[in-house]
């Protein structure tokens, strides 16, 4: 039925009640069809990563012939009562339609198999004809409540790629179907390792939004020390610019103030940010494209790192260099952890903290006394997740061999617990970490955020540089 003759069909009230909602009147539930503007039909033209999501799909459709395969968007998640979060799709969905922060709750891509390999279709839910009650009642689809959803035409021009409603999905009785299961988890993980080019450019670009985030909360740095809760006002301010030229946090901001930077997630931020501490601040913007960046700067509040917070500072440079130098490509990704781990173990031992030699620290079987002040690992993948291709085998990813257009992380750090009667009291409360995004080329690695200051003298006159701005 046209939009025009609303009129043929008589509307009533939903049947669905809520409590704290005034019924609609008759005359609301005569006239609230009529009266509307013919709406124009956008047809967008193809988006850039169409052609590479095509490309991902024919790679899956390949590695399972004669299954039928389907990948949900999933569907929006409830925060409280009848307030849901944010909704983003799976990163599987999103990598293999190129539908990103646009894309609709509840959609399904089906690859249902032929002869020659499989016809894919997206499935979803259009926007709300105004002839019915879900177009100004239904919150979650209603277009009076979110906007107008895109067309089924306008999608499939966007995406290049078939689309039907939602309503059309069944899967027939006694069929066999793949959803999101062991193997087809793995098998998009293990694809996402390596990055095309459309994907390597929103990397960069998510990580040229973040630069700017962390010049935002160098500017502001005065006023963060002057409220109770600087930890918090640090989160605000990178959130702003996340939202304003991104899409959101990729993962929730850690600001991480005196002794809390030796908390490894650390996210309550609810702490002062105090001068003569380091604030560690680990945060990534996810652009609309879904891709994030992942980032860790450690600032002297001050502006000046005492003696102490250097040496323990450039000793975590030192070990993410050893472990950029390590990462060629056709070396195991294990290597760059085991490079920084080296450094840590030689540097701790030189401390007199370890009781035992470097060497036989770095034991794979009787050692490990290096690890009590850094637990975590050195790298991860990144991509549309801050820890991308999870679900790929041990043997494609730790003990996986680097290749050009993977893109990672380099994350090693120094913690030393406040109430840590092992280290010299100087040390104590004291938290370091010093995180890049790499990109392995054919010529070796890549820093994608070298910009972003990084020794112990940058980040000074970063620091310096923002404040004698703020003066002038």
């Amino acid at each position: 039925m046209s939009e025009n003759s609303a009129t043929e069909t008589e509307i009533t009230e939903p049947q669905e009640k809520v409590n704290r909602r005034a019924p609609f009147p008759r005359g609301f539930l005569d006239t609230i069809s009529t009266g509307w503007a013919k709406r124009p039909e956008n047809i967008p033209p193809q988006r850039d990563q169409a052609p590479f999501a095509k490309a991902r799909r024919d790679a899956v459709s390949a590695a399972f012939p004669g299954e039928r395969l389907i990948v949900p968007a999933g569907s929006l998640k409830q925060r409280s009562n009848d307030t849901d979060y944010p909704f983003r799709p799976h990163s599987a969905f999103a990598h293999l339609t190129g539908w990103e922060a646009d894309a609709v709750p509840d959609s399904i891509l089906v690859f249902d198999p032929t002869d020659g390999g499989h016809e894919v279709t997206l499935y979803l839910r259009e926007r709300a004809d105004r002839t019915t009650p879900e177009f100004y009642s239904d919150a979650a689809i209603g277009e009076f409540w979110i906007g107008p959803r895109p067309s089924l035409d306008a999608v499939a021009a966007d995406l290049d790629l078939a689309t039907a409603h939602i309503d059309d999905f069944h899967a027939a009785p006694g069929e066999r179907v793949v959803d999101i299961d062991a193997d087809l988890t793995r098998m998009v993980s293990e694809l996402r390792l390596t990055k095309d080019t459309f994907e390597i450019a929103q990397l960069q670009l998510a990580v040229d939004v973040t630069a700017k985030g962390f010049d935002d909360i160098v500017a502001d740095l005065d006023r963060i020390v002057a409220h109770p809760r600087g930890e918090r006002v640090v989160e605000g301010v990178f959130s702003t610019r996340a939202r304003s030229d991104g899409n959101a946090v990729g993962y929730d901001t850690i600001a991480a103030s005196g002794p809390h930077a030796c908390y490894l997630h650390w996210t309550r931020n609810d702490g002062a940010v105090v001068p003569g501490d380091l604030i560690l601040v680990d945060a990534g913007v996810e652009v609309d494209s879904l891709y994030t960046a992942d980032i860790t700067r450690t600032l002297p509040v001050s502006g000046t790192f005492t003696d102490v917070q250097r040496t323990i500072y450039e000793t975590v440079r030192e070990a993410a260099d050893a472990a950029f130098a390590a990462a060629k490509p056709g070396v195991k990704f294990r290597a760059v952890h085991e490079a920084a781990m080296a450094v840590i173990a030689e540097r701790v031992a030189q401390w007199g903290l370890l009781p035992v030699t470097p060497e036989e620290a770095l034991d794979p079987e009787s050692g490990g006394q290096h690890r009590r002040y850094m637990v975590h690992g050195t790298s991860h993948h990144l991509g549309l997740d801050v820890h991308d291709c999870a679900q790929a085998r041990r043997e494609m990813y730790y003990d996986g061999v680097l290749e050009p257009g993977m893109v990672f992380t380099i994350e090693p750090g120094l913690y030393f617990q406040i109430d840590d009667l092992t280290v010299p009291e100087e040390y104590r409360g004291i938290g370091v970490r010093i995180e890049d995004d790499i990109l392995m080329t054919a010529d070796g690695p890549k820093n994608l955020s070298a910009g972003i200051p990084r020794t112990a003298d940058e980040v000074e006159a970063w620091i310096a540089g923002a404040r004698a701005k703020r003066a002038s």
